[in-house]
């Protein structure tokens, strides 16, 4: 038999969070809200790179999975939008330790998209996903350029 326990504890987790997300502001340039109403595993993450960093006013979107075991293992986070950072390969994957071996029950959303943002402006050339970017990262001109050639932000056309 298959244990539901654990199936419905992170059900209700991803609910409080919903209802925390619509409750309480957002920190600026964050925003995360499941990607379908038939579904909380899956959410649509937002954040603007912060000011004064390569990234500043640029918007990024992501994809955030949430596995069965959440909270106790973190979600599975890709950038949708292309961009160009040591910590992001040209697949969206992300190189974060609180992803990986620093993760957290405690962590939640708003913290991995924090996190995030963060970590646009501040990367961790020692476990480059992207080596070309670790290495352009202190040429700023050369490094800017870049990112405005592989930067694909979409906005979602009104109807």
């Amino acid at each position: 038999a298959i244990s539901t326990k654990s199936n419905t504890n992170y059900i209700q987790r991803l609910q409080t969070e919903l209802y925390n997300q619509m409750t309480t502001p957002s920190p600026p340039g964050i925003s995360a809200f499941p990607s379908s109403e038939d579904s909380l595993t899956i959410w649509t993450a937002t954040i603007t790179g912060p000011s004064k960093t390569p990234y500043a006013n640029l918007k990024f979107e992501l994809n955030l999975t949430f596995p069965t075991t959440y909270p106790y293992k973190p979600p599975l986070v890709k950038f949708i939008t292309k961009t160009f950072h040591p910590n992001i390969d040209s697949n969206g994957n992300v190189c974060l330790d609180i992803l990986k071996n620093k993760w957290s029950a405690v962590y939640n959303i708003r913290t991995v998209l924090i996190s995030l943002q963060v970590l646009l402006g501040d990367p961790n050339n020692d476990s480059p996903l992207n080596w070309v970017a670790a290495e352009l990262w202190g040429k700023e001109d050369a490094f800017n350029k870049k990112i405005l050639e592989m930067y694909d932000y979409k906005e979602e056309e009104e109807d």
